[in-house]
């Protein structure tokens, strides 16, 4: 397997690229219940708000509509059953992706069911020219991480490669209660991460899997400045591996409210994502120039707002 985020068409020496795609079911019920865009609108707005992409369950009609304002997709498949992997596969290409993320199993998926899936997937991706990468979820075979790293260690003993992940950490991070910096817990997954390419930048702590980025006054929350030092840390992390041209694609994950992700007293999930961009951009720049770019100012709603022992790892791959 290639090196995380690999770009064969990238010139020699080219720089890291950072790309930033909107999960679509951020903008579910906007801008208000009862008058929800259609999919034409949402993606116009994800362009206008200056993302690079989209990340959803793929259709034709969110290939005529992207290709038409040069968006590039992610697809994605929700799957326990393996006779339909080629066939889900198969759709999310058909809606222009070459990526796919892969939500696989569930909580009570053994390691030996879900190698045989991860190895039935993989193939059929390599088959179709898809980047297939399977993402660490609650309520699937990699809800936790040690779940994880019996699926990770099964796969290389089986093929000699390191599984290609789409890294959401919200998850891990709830199971374990895990308190800030939350970077001691997840740099021992080094490896794992610089071998991915998609990352899901949800903000979290050990008690939510998605806390707001901003309050009711748009300034940001205390639990996102608590955040922002693990992302520079795991985007320096990547780069420090990363191949020329390679490219990290970001999602702002920032989850709805009728799947409860989001709540009634937040600010609207595309409000957030869009704040998320910017914060995700800094951090990005930051990793690198050197500088912690993220935890410096930022800009919210048109003005300059400022911001004000050993812990043991969750284990190496």
């Amino acid at each position: 397997m290639k090196a995380g985020g690999w770009n064969p068409s990238a010139p020699i020496g080219a720089a890291p690229v950072l790309r930033q795609c909107v999960n679509l079911w951020t903008l579910v019920g906007q801008p208000r219940p009862g008058r929800e865009w259609s999919l034409e609108r949402k993606i116009h707005a994800v362009k206008e708000a200056g993302f690079d992409g989209i990340a959803d369950r793929l259709s034709p009609q969110h290939a005529r509509w992207c290709d038409r304002l040069g968006l590039m997709r992610v697809g994605l498949v929700v799957s326990n059953e393996p006779r339909e992997f080629r066939d889900r596969l198969a759709e999310q290409r058909e809606g222009g992706a070459t990526r796919v993320n892969v939500i696989l199993g569930a909580h009570d998926t053994s390691t030996s069911a879900a190698l045989r899936w991860v190895l039935r997937l993989m193939e059929q991706g390599e088959d179709l020219g898809l980047e297939v990468s399977v993402e660490t979820h609650r309520d699937s075979c990699t809800e936790t991480p040690e779940k994880l790293q019996a699926l990770v260690r099964a796969y290389r003993q089986a093929t000699g490669r390191i599984l290609r992940l789409t890294w959401d950490c919200s998850h891990h991070a709830v199971v374990k209660h895990l308190l800030p910096p939350f970077w001691p817990r997840f740099a021992g997954q080094a490896k794992l991460i610089q071998a991915a390419s998609q990352f899901h930048f949800r903000p979290f702590n050990g008690h939510h899997c998605q806390v707001p980025v901003m309050d009711g006054r748009g300034r940001l929350t205390p639990e996102v400045r608590d955040y922002l030092p693990f992302m520079g840390d795991l985007m320096r992390t990547w780069l420090s591996a990363a191949p020329a041209g390679a490219e990290m694609i970001a999602v702002p994950e920032l989850g709805p409210l009728w799947m409860g992700y989001n709540l009634h007293s937040f600010p609207p999930s595309w409000d957030q994502a869009q704040v998320m961009r910017r914060l995700i951009k800094r951090s990005w720049v930051g990793a690198l120039t050197g500088r912690d770019a993220a935890i410096g100012r930022v800009y919210l709603r048109g003005s300059r707002r400022a911001q004000s022992g050993p812990v043991p790892a969750f284990g190496v791959a």
